[in-house]
């Protein structure tokens, strides 16, 4: 448990603005960052530590939590410097808003399961938004979200309202449903036809289904993606490798010869 009355932590804290209020006033690169700027390298950052955290690599995970710390730091002083708000307003509204959407502890409302508390989250969320224009469930999600990230929080937001599959079988079930219909769409036997957007559609709907299954039976499809990803880099490399050895190159080298070298990876 962190002690919150360890001076540690403020101390720690102020240094970090102290130094963005030194950085804005007397770094030239720091000084002309705007809010545009800032967006790409942000995203850039938050993938760093998305890597970090997929290893494991709890030293890079403090380093770049620390980056992208530092991006909302310089975020909260460049609308500071327009009179918009400061970390101080940042970091208040984020507890007002633990407290309010956490009845089960700092209510009397009763949740004595996970689900029953992303039920309570959803509920107070929409609540708060009232007549504003952003009222459905969905609205949350970013549009610029990657698209199986995207889909993963689209049926948890789903659910998190009651709208969701009640046994995995259900779900396999449709799995098979869209893949007959995307089979129906693209015959396979017939490769050089090309695929019509009436395919794409089909494929999108069984990759949709395919993601929900895997969180019926509670894995991550972006890590599970991610880890065949790194899988395939490392094969790959390690053929590149090897043919590089005897004095080949892919490119010059029949499909039958790369495979064996693709075996000899996956024995590695």
């Amino acid at each position: 448990m962190i002690d919150t009355n360890n001076p540690k932590y403020g101390l720690a804290f102020s240094k970090l603005l102290q130094i963005m209020n030194e950085l804005r006033e007397k770094c030239p690169w720091d000084k002309k960052q705007t809010l545009e700027s800032l967006r790409y390298l942000t995203v850039e950052e938050t993938y760093e530590l998305l890597d970090a955290l997929q290893e494991r690599d709890f030293e890079n995970i403090k380093k770049e939590l620390g980056d992208v710390l530092l991006h909302l730091v310089f975020y909260a002083k460049i609308a500071d410097e327009q009179g918009q708000f400061d970390m101080a307003d940042v970091i208040d509204a984020l507890c007002d808003k633990l407290i309010r959407r956490h009845p089960h502890i700092y209510g009397s409302v009763e949740a004595k399961d996970s689900e029953t508390v992303v039920k309570n989250w959803e509920a107070i969320k929409l609540a708060e938004k009232g007549n504003v224009g952003e009222k459905s469930v969905l609205d949350g999600v970013p549009k610029t979200m990657p698209a199986l990230v995207k889909a993963i929080r689209l049926q948890e937001k789903a659910r998190g309202v009651g709208f969701d599959w009640t046994d995995k079988r259900q779900v396999w079930l449709k799995v098979e449903e869209e893949m007959a219909e995307f089979k129906e769409k693209y015959d396979i036997n017939f490769s050089e036809l090309p695929p019509s957007d009436e395919a794409e559609a089909e494929f999108g709907d069984l990759l949709f289904s395919l993601i929900n299954y895997a969180r019926f039976i509670n894995i991550n499809p972006e890590n599970a993606l991610e880890r065949t990803n790194k899988k395939f880099i490392k094969r790959f490399r390690y053929m590149e490798r090897a043919a590089q050895k005897e004095g080949k190159v892919l490119t010059d080298m029949s499909l039958d010869e790369m495979e064996a070298y693709w075996q000899e990876a996956k024995n590695e």
